[in-house]
């Protein structure tokens, strides 16, 4: 029985010969460093709109960086050059 017959879609999940590129770590291959929690706009790359520190498979950061990423978020919230929290409002 052919795919579309079933409901599903010519493209699939990610699945098929190509599959996805897989993510590499920006640290690991040296187009960013983590010097200090002082530069706030790469920081703030790593955090979502409301302020919370986002996951590994979205950034495609390394286990390594990930842990030092966020020291440097939690460092830079404690001396408030980034938010704690955002407010979410929800209508």
């Amino acid at each position: 029985m052919p795919r579309e017959a079933r409901g599903g879609s010519r493209r699939g999940r990610g699945g098929g010969r190509r599959g996805r590129r897989p993510k590499v770590c920006p640290f690991c291959t040296g187009e960013l460093e983590i010097t200090a929690y002082h530069d706030t706009r790469m920081v703030k790359r790593f955090i979502s709109d409301t302020a919370k520190i986002l996951p590994r498979r979205r950034t495609g950061v390394c286990a390594k960086h990930q842990r030092r990423l966020a020291t440097t978020v939690k460092r830079a919230r404690m001396l408030a050059l980034v938010p704690i929290s955002e407010k979410l409002v929800r209508k």
